[in-house]
């Protein structure tokens, strides 16, 4: 059998970052930066108010207190907005509102709260710090910093710091297409009631959904049934839209095996027993005059999600051009004993905890690749060599977290 090693080598050695373009900025949102990104102005491009409030001189007011106020005439209103030429002498003020140019000759702000709100005069009954509630030119970014660097995935706050350093289009990886399909002809759409030998197919649901979260742009075909000429017609239609195909079923060695009969053809998808468990058949190539790289992934629901988890999202994050392509990985302690077929790396489903005392690990019920109740409830996967047999509770191990690691 084929290590697990080796096929995710083999995986990753026939895929690539996708060319990069040029998105406008809510289309990059989800996408991987392609380039440094350098601001084009300092960021505040002025010194301005934290407060809504009055900019003094600090020196004027330093004095000022609850029973001995400082009265100071106000010379008008700057707004957010203004054009920043107001200027103050000493002893004097200006009504400042949040986000407004800082007037010359102002060192510093205080709050309304701090004062009687007075409009032609004001009674200031504190003074403030040194530069208090000012926000400063440039204190956050300075003009031709890298604030973005290639390779950072494009949230939310990174798209707002680009609208703020004046980015309204930037160079970024695109997301790869990748087209879900399931074979089977038992398998009937979820919403319809499954007649004798029919289940519902799942497969599509959870692969279309992982690869989402792994950061490509998915189109589920659906079920296809165990006809030769109608899945290489399909897969053969979806091409023009892939970036990546992902099948699952028909991949060992029954008589209907549809995937493994028809790719097999073709010379270019190579199908192994791999040394894991879930998830031993797997097949591997490219198709069409493009070499789209297509999964085919075992059947039962758990090896699908296993296999995905294994081999398509680490392929799935190099197209996106990211540095970080497997899951996060940490030890554990057991909570419960684990036994492990030989000669086989086991991911096993379970339920990690994080904790003072240190991080556990509890596997769920049982580890058949059909049973998907546990597999809903699990957050990471117990990963159990392959020379290991069994495993006591009290042991550390590794542990695959499928969720992002709290606190």
């Amino acid at each position: 059998m084929k290590r697990v090693a080796d096929h995710l080598s083999d995986v990753l050695a026939a895929v690539h970052p996708l060319p990069p373009l040029e998105l406008q900025l809510l289309d990059a949102h989800g996408c991987v930066l392609a380039e440094d990104v350098k601001a084009q102005w300092p960021l505040p491009p002025f010194d301005n108010s934290a407060m809504d409030g009055y900019a003094v001189r600090r020196d004027d007011v330093a004095g000022a207190a609850e029973d001995r106020p400082v009265l100071l005439p106000v010379l008008g209103d700057v707004p957010a907005g203004a054009d920043g030429d107001a200027v103050i002498e000493e002893g004097q003020c200006v009504r400042i509102m949040t986000g407004a140019p800082l007037p010359g000759g102002a060192d510093a702000v205080v709050p309304v709260e701090w004062t009687d709100g007075g409009v032609g005069e004001v009674a200031i009954r504190r003074g403030p710090g040194p530069g208090q509630y000012v926000r400063h030119r440039a204190e956050d970014v300075e003009a031709g910093d890298v604030v973005l660097e290639a390779g950072m995935h494009l949230g939310a706050p990174q798209i707002g710091l680009l609208a703020a350093v004046g980015r309204d289009q930037v160079l970024v990886r695109a997301r790869p297409r990748a087209v879900v399909l399931s074979t089977g002809s038992e398998l009937v759409e979820p919403g319809q009631r499954p007649s004798g030998g029919q289940i519902c197919d799942s497969n599509s649901y959870t692969l279309t959904s992982a690869a989402k979260e792994a950061g490509a742009l998915v189109f589920r075909v659906g079920a296809v049934p165990d006809d030769s000429r109608q899945l290489m017609a399909t897969i053969e239609d979806q091409l023009i839209r892939a970036d990546l195909v992902i099948t699952s079923g028909g991949v060992s060695v029954g008589a209907y095996d549809t995937v493994k009969e028809v790719l097999s053809t073709l010379g270019t998808v190579h199908f192994d027993k791999v040394a894991m468990q879930p998830g031993m058949p797997q097949g591997f190539g490219t198709v069409g005059e493009d070499r789209i790289p297509i999964f085919t992934l075992p059947g039962n629901p758990v090896s699908a999600f296993v296999s995905f988890e294994v081999f398509v999202r680490p392929a799935i994050r190099k197209m996106l051009g990211v540095a970080r392509l497997h899951r996060p990985g940490v030890r554990a302690r057991m909570v419960e004993p684990l036994r492990s077929p030989p000669g086989k790396r086991q991911f096993a489903r379970a339920r990690y905890e994080p904790g003072p005392d240190g991080d556990t690990v509890t596997p769920l019920g049982g580890q058949g690749s059909h049973l998907v109740g546990d597999l809903a409830h699990a957050n990471a996967f117990v990963v159990v060599p392959e020379q290991v047999t069994d495993v006591a509770a009290g042991d550390v191990v590794d542990v695959m977290l499928l969720e992002r690691r709290r606190g």
